[in-house]
């Protein structure tokens, strides 16, 4: 489970911010959805409505739920004070927030990986390279939403032209092959209620379906790029809406099946680990062992758990319903806590009605 923290009611929080209330420092962070920028309660920026805010215990959570944190408020610092050893970092990160940092880097900039690594877990509960990660990801996507274009998610996000929004895209999706025949990959983000989602569609159907904050994110995409030829393109597809609809329904309560084509590249034990997934009930678990059996080939119960982590569409391919043979839930992409909660809702354990 994501761990709980209790927060002061909306109306105060929202007064807070409204006031640049310093004694709601370190309380909570507030994340803009019309920006997608996380702020400290005292930032100077103009006020959202509050229509348009949602607040987080922690710049952490705000970073899982899409969010970056904002330019003027800083909310990555320590409320009042600014290490010295680690402006030069933090600028860095903010004049090229698209590229890779890594530990040679830091070493570069006289900074010790480890020094660096133990300040973000102690302040902001992730090492330097999630952080990194995260602001990567929601830096190059954080705006692109459903149905909306392309340029004005780009002017939002900061970037002066479309090129260099593209240029940006690029440089966290990877190379593109250079065929000029290659097929297109559109992306979209879906938010739902455990978290925004990134979503990919090909001709054939939807291919991607990860939330925003998953490790593999990266990974995942530069695969689907080498695996279907093809580069990824933020806009609208036919296929978005069907899937925006049937995953409200799913977390209403109100859906236990998906009729959305799907696009799986990928090798042949792989399509049957994944074929065979979409054969557990809803409501229903299964070990891995049993998953195994399944596709006849029962000693293979590790290459059927990597096949499962291998999945690339969320919840549509059911790979959170298999468990350990104890009985206890075993890793999942989007996070143990996720999984539960998926479990949970399909059980009916929980009365779940989306909002969004």
């Amino acid at each position: 489970m994501t761990e709980k923290v209790s927060l002061p009611d909306q109306l105060t929080m929202y007064q807070a911010l409204v006031d640049k209330n310093s004694a709601y420092e370190g309380v909570f962070v507030v994340g803009v959805k019309t920006t997608g920028i996380c702020c400290r309660p005292t930032c100077n920026a103009r006020k959202p409505k509050p229509e348009n805010v949602e607040y987080f215990s922690n710049v952490k959570q705000a970073l899982g739920f899409g969010y970056r944190p904002c330019k003027v408020c800083q909310p990555l610092k320590p409320f009042g004070e600014e290490p010295e050893w680690l402006k030069g970092l933090l600028q860095k990160m903010e004049q090229a927030s698209s590229e890779k940092i890594k530990d040679q880097d830091l070493r570069e900039l006289g900074l010790d990986p480890v020094r660096v690594r133990r300040w973000f877990k102690k302040h902001h509960g992730m090492t330097f390279q999630a952080f990194a990660r995260a602001t990567r990801i929601n830096r190059a996507f954080g705006l692109i939403k459903h149905k909306e274009k392309v340029i004005d998610a780009a002017m939002d996000s900061g970037f002066e032209s479309l090129s260099g929004f593209n240029d940006a895209f690029k440089r966290v999706t990877g190379n593109t092959p250079s065929n000029k025949h290659q097929a297109i990959i559109t992306i979209t983000r879906i938010l739902t209620p455990l978290g925004p989602m990134f979503a990919g569609a090909s001709d054939k159907g939807i291919c991607l379906l990860e939330f925003t904050d998953r490790r593999m994110l990266e990974t995942q995409i530069d695969r689907l790029t080498k695996l279907l030829s093809a580069r990824f393109v933020p806009g609208s597809h036919p296929l978005f809406d069907l899937l925006d609809r049937q995953l409200k329904e799913y977390f209403a309560g109100q859906r236990t099946e998906f009729t959305v084509p799907l696009d799986c590249p990928g090798t042949e034990f792989q399509q049957k680990v994944w074929a065979q997934l979409q054969t557990i009930p809803h409501g229903k678990t299964r070990a891995y062992q049993e998953q195994a059996e399944a596709i006849n080939n029962p000693k293979a119960v590790r290459a059927v758990a990597k096949a499962n982590g291998d999945n690339r569409i969320s919840i549509l391919i059911p790979c959170h319903r298999v468990i350990g043979k104890n009985g206890q839930l075993t890793g999942y992409g989007g996070g143990i806590w996720r999984k539960q909660r998926l479990l949970e809702l399909e059980q009916g354990n929980i009365n779940w009605q989306s909002s969004l």
